[in-house]
């Protein structure tokens, strides 16, 4: 099996599936032209969806692609094909988003940010910490990794929520909802985790009209898609108190413009998409078990279905 990666970290994909799969013969360059010239002779893509795009675009197409992000809205694009199969990363992102999402959600039970400032300030702060036990979590997308950023927040004794494309029983949520049910949701909850893919329905959910069911003492964080807020919506609810605070790690344009309001919003914390990076060996192990199943006619892990969009 031929195989063409298109990876910004090209050189580490080759050499970590060339250790895992010898018997695959990998043809990569860090040249978009020489990429495009190998992309024909090669049935299998494995790489970053925006470079695959690029591929795309210029005619050439694979039988089979394997995405190295969670998300593919660049493979969706507009007058992009469609009739081959295609599989995004799944089951690899579930303790780094865990761990990221408990970073944030531990800092604001310590008011770290805030200590922070009283340091700088010279000011005693000695205000008791609180926990997360009995806290109320909703995760908004229970997917791959919502589930497993559920499993991990267990421990903790929280109480799980979750919103979903439909309602469902899905253990460890005490409710997993339908999106209809958000608002109620939100009311709710003392952490929204936003966890959605991009998709139609998923675009601008999160508007003033839903920021006004939020607790006042809730957090929300949203490592999901940039377009599922409206950015000034979000500015305006931190500044009447709609919500506590707001973590964002994905923006409808990256990088942030300058002049965006994010920057200086009080009580909003950026942190530059940095919630889940892709472990090149995690990726590499997942590829591998694909294309033995490819090999072998048999189902794909994260197979996407175009008219979904995940």
């Amino acid at each position: 099996m031929r195989v063409l990666i298109a990876e910004q970290d090209h050189a580490n994909y080759a050499r970590l599936l060339g250790e895992a799969a010898p018997d695959l013969e990998v043809l990569t360059s860090g040249d978009s032209a020489e990429l495009a010239r190998q992309a024909p002779d090669c049935p299998v893509w494995l790489g970053q969806p925006d470079l695959l795009a690029s591929l795309l675009r210029q005619g050439h197409k694979p039988q089979w692609m394997q995405s190295t992000w969670a998300g593919i809205t660049p493979l969706l694009a507009d007058g992009l094909p469609r009739d081959y199969r295609l599989t995004r990363a799944v089951g690899i992102f579930g303790q780094v988003m865990a761990e990221y999402m408990l970073t944030y959600m531990l800092g604001h039970e310590r008011d770290v940010l805030s200590r922070l400032v009283s340091q700088v300030e010279r000011r005693w702060d000695d205000r008791p910490g609180r926990t997360l036990e009995g806290r109320r979590v909703l995760i908004v997308g229970t997917g791959d990794i919502g589930q497993q950023v559920a499993e991990f927040l267990m421990p903790f004794g929280v109480t799980l929520y979750g919103v979903a494309s439909s309602a469902r029983e899905q253990a460890p949520f005490v409710e997993v909802a339908g999106l209809d049910q958000l608002p109620r949701l939100v009311g709710e909850a003392d952490y929204v985790l936003n966890l959605l893919p991009d998709t139609p329905a998923t675009h601008d959910l999160y508007d003033a009209a839903l920021f006004k069911c939020f607790r006042s003492s809730a957090l929300f964080i949203n490592a999901g898609r940039g377009v599922a807020v409206v950015d000034a919506d979000l500015v305006e609810a931190l500044k009447q108190g709609h919500l506590a605070g707001a973590v964002i790690d994905v923006c409808r344009q990256e990088p942030l413009p300058q002049r965006h309001p994010f920057w200086t919003a009080w009580g909003l914390l950026l942190t530059g998409h940095s919630s889940a990076p892709t472990s090149p060996a995690a990726m590499v192990r997942l590829f591998v078990g694909n294309a033995q199943a490819y090999a072998a006619g048999q189902g794909l892990r994260g197979e996407v279905d175009f008219a979904r969009g995940y």
